[in-house]
């Protein structure tokens, strides 16, 4: 038998469906609901979210219109009030219109992390300070179980 054109789904669809050597399309090793087909990046993200939602839910009124992001990397230019040395996070304070910002460096935070745990204090440190600075408030009182810098 000889064929002349793609195996598809439908006949006139063009959708094919083997690669050229006839083994199928290669699916997801992982199933997409599972933790570990996340990226390090997304799970950083989700890390990030569920420790501003717990300081949201005690600061509330003072954090409304606050936004906080995450990057990879800080840039080149330092804040003159930083001391020397890669910052893990950095606050911007509401300004032209722009609201307040809170944003999280991804890679120097993970690589001050041993693990998963640490990650997660790490995280939570650096997002205490960061809110604590924009409030004007000592770190303790942002959160009671600030381990400290």
């Amino acid at each position: 038998m000889v064929f002349n054109g793609p195996v598809t789904d439908q006949p006139g669809s063009g959708v094919r469906r083997r690669d050229r050597r006839g083994r199928g399309l290669r699916g997801p090793l992982i199933p997409a609901h599972l933790p570990a087909a996340m990226t390090r990046a997304e799970r950083f993200d989700d890390l990030v979210v569920s420790t501003v939602e717990r300081l949201e839910r005690r600061w509330a009124r003072q954090l409304k219109g606050t936004e906080f992001a995450v990057e990879d990397v800080p840039p080149s230019d330092p804040a003159p009030w930083e001391e020397r040395g890669v910052p893990m996070g950095r606050y911007f304070p509401a300004e032209s219109g722009m609201p307040a910002r809170i944003v999280v460096y991804r890679r120097p935070v993970e690589g001050r992390a041993h693990d998963a745990e640490d990650l997660q204090d790490l995280l939570r440190t650096v997002l205490v300070e960061q809110v604590a600075h924009m409030m004007g408030r000592d770190p303790d009182e942002v959160d009671p179980g600030y381990h400290g810098g």
